[in-house]
């Protein structure tokens, strides 16, 4: 029986076509691998052998305004292991594991297992972490040129006075490619500090040793920047700061705004975040709140600092006349309900000077009878409240009370009982210390100023809108406080002028003192002065509770 010749002719036919679109499909397939995808496969095999490696640049340093360095780079040497391929670690090799041990004074960080594999595998291993100078010394002298040493320098962000000016120098935070700034200054000037990466390209062989190493781009160093803190008075406000207390302590240049101190307490040490933070450290950490800028973040009631605003209020409005006198009998009654002074049986016959002096609340008492709530509002925006007053760093805005946000917020009216409290600087009002040194500085300079952190800053000035015969009786008040008033003791430093106001500020009922520290009062204490030929500052402490 044959077979059909026209049926074969079409399997011959079809098995020609399928052949030859195999065919094609392999000449496409070569053609995309060899032309198309040269390039690709060319950087694959480069990598067979070669490596691209990152340079970290060292970031800029901080220094305050004398050049003193605040955060500068600490260079760190490092010892690794590497492997020449043997099978096992020689007498000579253990004997030289047991001199590193010696030197290093401790027990190597990886066992002779884990160095026998990267001897055995030509890898390299890690075995000192940061060594010092002299312990490098000795290691150069006794393992000269040593085949399975490798001796590498890095460096490591270092903050000299640890703890001091922790919130303005901020710290760093480990990324997935190299640290970065995460608060203060070293976040708000990072890409400024940062600098510029380079590149090394290291040649290896099949098993991974490293053979050669060319640098195909520097790295660049990251610029310096200039501060207004002055270190060394850092440093003396530091240490005479209570330890056991939280608050804040500022001193400010009333004319050009520059900050030469700011301490926040608790404070933190910026080298703890180079590094890995355990759990239990930073849980420990976290019940502190450490990292609160209370000069720019902390709002509170201003207390008797206020009185300084409702004074000027009541004279420019004729609700006082300035050679007024009042009887202080320990209160007043209001809405029959006794408004106490803080000293309860009284001052006697005062003066408004001597008032202001004294700090009595009766005084202004009856100033926060007659005046209108608004009234006191805009007279605190010109002191600066309630606003931010335009420093780089994050700030909080605080609060000046009116008619308008207390229905706004609170759904109801404002009661004038509610004045007469906001007249002594308590019920809603709250303020930032920094808000704070910017209006006492004001009182004396005849203009607020935008505080400044950083020396190439501008000095921005905006014209305090108080009648000159106002802010003498201001600045008069002031001295009456130290020399008269509740500062007295502070008179007593030698050669110095000082204008002063104390303030105690309630955040709770008296009856519930007796439950805790934490309602006890703030205690502030604000001061313009001037030692000798020394430039004036206006200095800001806040203790809390």
């Amino acid at each position: 029986m044959y077979a059909d010749p026209n049926f074969i002719q079409r399997k011959i036919a079809i098995t020609i076509v399928w052949l030859t679109i195999i065919l094609f499909l392999f000449c496409a397939r070569l053609f995309y691998l060899q032309v198309n995808r040269t390039k690709h496969f060319w950087v694959r095999g480069q990598k067979n052998f070669l490596r691209l490696e990152t340079i970290h640049s060292p970031r800029g340093n901080i220094r305050d305004r004398n050049g003193k360095l605040l955060a500068t780079n600490r260079p760190i040497t490092r010892i690794y292991w590497q492997g020449t391929g043997n099978y096992s670690l020689s007498n000579n090799q253990e004997q030289m594991l047991i001199n590193l041990a010696t030197i290093f004074n401790f027990q190597l960080p990886v066992s002779y297992d884990g160095i026998a594999c990267a001897e055995r595998y030509q890898r390299k291993i890690l075995i000192a972490p940061d060594i010092s100078h002299e312990q490098l010394s000795k290691v150069a002298e006794q393992f000269p040129n040593h085949a399975n040493i490798i001796i590498e320098t890095h460096f490591k962000r270092h903050y000299p006075y640890q703890f001091y000016g922790s919130h303005l120098l901020g710290h760093l935070g480990n990324t997935r490619f190299e640290p970065e700034g995460q608060l203060g200054l070293e976040k708000l000037f990072e890409q400024t500090l940062r600098g510029k990466k380079g590149t090394k390209l290291k040649t290896i062989n099949s098993t991974g040793k490293h053979i050669a190493e060319a640098q195909i781009q520097e790295a660049l160093m990251g610029n310096d920047i200039q501060t207004t803190i002055d270190i060394e008075l850092q440093s003396i406000c530091e240490t005479i700061f209570p330890k056991e207390h939280t608050g804040t302590f500022l001193l400010m240049n009333p004319f050009n705004g520059a900050i030469c101190v700011l301490i926040s307490r608790p404070n933190f040490d910026p080298s703890i975040f180079l590094d890995p933070i355990p759990m239990n450290k930073w849980e420990t950490l976290q019940k502190k709140h450490p990292f609160l800028n209370r000069a720019f973040n902390g709002c509170y009631p201003p207390g008797s600092i206020f009185k300084l605003v409702t004074i000027s209020a009541a004279l420019e409005h004729t609700i006082i006349p300035y050679n007024s006198t009042w009887l202080c009998k320990g209160y007043t009654i209001f809405g029959k309900r006794k408004y106490w002074c803080h000293r309860r049986w009284g001052h006697g016959k005062l003066n408004t000077k001597q008032a202001v002096a004294q700090s009595c609340n009766v005084l202004f008492y009856e100033i926060g009878k007659d005046i209108d709530i608004d009234l006191l509002s805009q007279y605190a925006f010109k002191f600066g409240l309630g606003q931010k007053t335009g420093i780089i760093f994050p700030e909080k805005v605080g609060l000046v009370p009116s008619k308008e946000w207390k229905m706004e917020h609170k759904g109801e009216r404002w009661w004038p009982g509610e004045t007469l409290s906001v007249s002594i600087g308590q019920s809603f009002l709250l303020v930032t210390p920094i808000q704070i040194a910017r209006m006492i500085g004001s009182i004396f300079s005849g203009f607020l100023v935008t505080p400044r952190i950083m020396t190439n800053e501008p000095i921005i000035k905006q014209p305090l809108d108080i009648a000159p015969e106002t802010i003498i009786f201001l600045q008069e008040s002031m001295k009456s406080v130290v020399t008269r008033g509740t500062g007295r003791r502070v008179s007593k430093v030698k050669d110095i002028e000082i204008y002063a106001k104390t303030s105690t500020a309630q955040i709770s009922t008296f009856h519930k003192r007796t439950l805790g520290p934490a309602y006890l009062e703030h205690g502030w204490f604000v001061a313009y002065f001037k030692y000798k030929n020394y430039e004036p500052l206006v200095i800001v402490i806040l203790i809390e509770n």
